[in-house]
């Protein structure tokens, strides 16, 4: 329903390239510029700016992106409201998530869903990433919701929330009043770390490349195989670990635990839907439309 010029500049903006933008339109590459430059024809106004062979956005560019991803929201949860008077919808549904997603973001999604969807009978599979991506691959749920910094070819990926990952102690710590803590004293603090497989292990390993860390040099308390698990251990001890801003809001609510700043490190990711490619299903697509939709508080 809305113009196809803003999904194209909606396109290049977050991929900061015409040519990656054209590959995901199927338009070609010149019908990405000619767009483009109807719309700053239209604002009399430069969206991008070019800097040798990369492009970034003007401050326009970046007003325009804000406004743009306010008219899509509006835009899908329109067509998703009228969608639901002209459909019924029932069936099963086997969702596979990753252990962070199923215990800190679906359980008020999957509520909400069923008072909306009374006759879909829903179904949850937790493990780490690695083996729910092996469920979706051997076809035993029907969609995937994970964690985890690399991709596989044999599944479409589609955003779904943004998490970010923090450094916690427990509120007594020794450095609690610190707040921040230069990236080589991290060596030197005994770590709670999550099992080979998991996507927050996956993660965390990528962002401490850039600092010259890797996950072997640091200094491994134990391994536990649930957020929940190390966040009850944390609370007993002097160690710490990297987990999802999403799992200890209630533990910074009651000022339980504290999160311990590592200059120069940010670790942001995204919670990912998958599906394999060539498989488009009513059900899935019905309640990745609905949980893109909810009002996370």
């Amino acid at each position: 329903m809305f113009d196809f010029r803003l999904q194209v500049f909606h396109a290049v903006a977050k991929r900061l390239s015409f040519t990656k933008a054209a590959e995901e339109l199927y338009i070609t590459q010149p019908a990405v510029t000619k767009h483009i430059r109807e719309i700053e024809t239209h604002f009399k106004l430069k969206l991008f700016e070019r800097k040798g062979t990369k492009i970034k956005l003007t401050p326009a560019g970046e007003t325009l992106l804000a406004h743009t991803e306010e008219l899509f929201s509006i835009y899908r949860n329109l067509e998703f409201e009228m969608n639901s008077f002209s459909q019924l919808h029932s069936g099963k549904l086997r969702i596979g998530a990753s252990t962070t997603v199923a215990q800190y973001v679906l359980p008020p999604v999957l509520a909400a869903f069923h008072r909306k969807f009374t006759d879909i009978k829903v179904s949850l599979f937790t493990n780490n990433t690695e083996q729910i991506e092996q469920a979706l691959q051997n076809k035993s749920i029907d969609l995937a919701i994970i964690e985890g910094q690399s991709k596989n070819a044999l599944f479409k990926y589609t955003e779904f929330i943004k998490d970010e990952l923090v450094l916690v102690a427990n509120a007594n710590h020794p450095l609690s009043k610190k707040q921040s803590i230069k990236p080589e004293e991290l060596l030197k603090i005994p770590l709670l770390l999550r099992e080979p497989g998991s996507g927050t292990l996956e993660v965390l390993a990528h962002a401490l490349k850039p600092l010259g860390i890797k996950i072997a040099q640091l200094q491994k308390e134990m391994q536990l195989g649930s957020t929940e698990s190390m966040k009850l251990y944390l609370l007993n001890s002097n160690a710490m670990a990297f987990l999802s801003v999403h799992a200890i809001l209630k533990e910074l609510h009651n000022k339980e635990c504290c999160i311990i700043d590592v200059k120069g490190l940010s670790i942001q990711r995204n919670f990912n839907f998958i599906q394999l490619h060539g498989q488009p299903e009513a059900l899935p697509d019905l309640f990745m439309k609905f949980a893109r939709h909810y009002n996370f508080r």
